[in-house]
């Protein structure tokens, strides 16, 4: 443990000390923020005129359930893009420079050298979301808007996310160029994005097996604020299995060096 702690603490520092880190949250905060009052004004600017229109008598709109959800699911593309920046250097630099032999041949060990590198990259992630947290605040000062939905959209945004950088860590053991790492990570992680869209010209079984492979249809329910542990399920298991790869990769470099 204290030396998955040690690596932990290490790729934090890595983080922090090259622009990515900067350069990643102030690109999500910006989009993120730019979305949420853009959302907001659209919101804002319909009720107003329903209310001209129809007055007090319209239908109730929950304008922080409607900003919230469509946020997240512009959230999901953002970090589409933004999670290949993250992990394309985890193992690739260490590759590049040639210090991947000697982490693998330390006593740290190649599942304690991933983990903590996971562990980083995934400490990265939650700083992200909680940042863009933050920029709901309005929501609450001006309003009493239900937290639990908002929570869960928040818990599948993270399990998205996991699962994203399990990819990416795994795509990153690879190859030693990190431009390489991002372009496939990206490559693979829209491909899974999108693949729900085939599911349109199949049928039956083979109809849901592809939707549920999707990593993008999972994440709708937790948007939603509904917390399913099918969706939960699907998430880990992503993650593990990239790690498992991952960790496979590494084992192939070892006998082979």
């Amino acid at each position: 443990m204290q030396n998955i702690l040690a690596i932990w603490q290490r790729e934090m520092k890595s983080y922090f000390v090259s622009p990515i880190a900067y350069v990643v949250l102030t690109v999500f905060l910006f989009l993120f923020g730019l979305f949420f009052f853009g959302n907001l004004t659209e919101v804002v600017q319909y009720t107003t005129m329903m209310q001209a229109q129809f007055g007090q008598g319209g239908q109730p709109f929950d304008v922080p359930a409607y900003v919230t959800q469509q946020l997240m699911r512009t959230t999901s593309v953002i970090l589409l893009f933004l999670i290949p920046m993250l992990t394309m250097g985890l193992f690739s630099e260490e590759k590049k420079r040639g210090t991947i032999e000697l982490l693998l041949t330390t006593p740290v060990g190649n599942l304690q050298a991933l983990m903590g590198k996971y562990l980083a990259s995934l400490t990265f992630l939650a700083i992200l979301l909680a940042a863009g947290a933050v920029t709901l605040s309005p929501l609450f000062i001006y309003g009493q808007p239900d937290w639990k939905p908002i929570l869960a959209a928040f818990l599948g945004m993270l399990l998205y996310g996991a699962a994203l950088l399990a990819l990416g860590l795994f795509v990153s053991t690879l190859t030693e160029s990190q431009i390489v790492a991002v372009v496939i990570t990206f490559g693979l992680g829209l491909l899974l994005w999108l693949v729900s869209v085939f599911a349109s010209s199949a049928t039956g079984a083979t109809r849901d097996v592809i939707n549920y492979l999707s990593v993008i249809s999972h994440l709708d329910d937790f948007i939603k604020g509904v917390i399913d542990t099918s969706h939960i399920i699907y998430y880990v298991t992503f993650a593990f299995v990239g790690l498992f790869l991952a960790y496979r990769s590494l084992e192939s470099m070892r006998w082979k060096g």
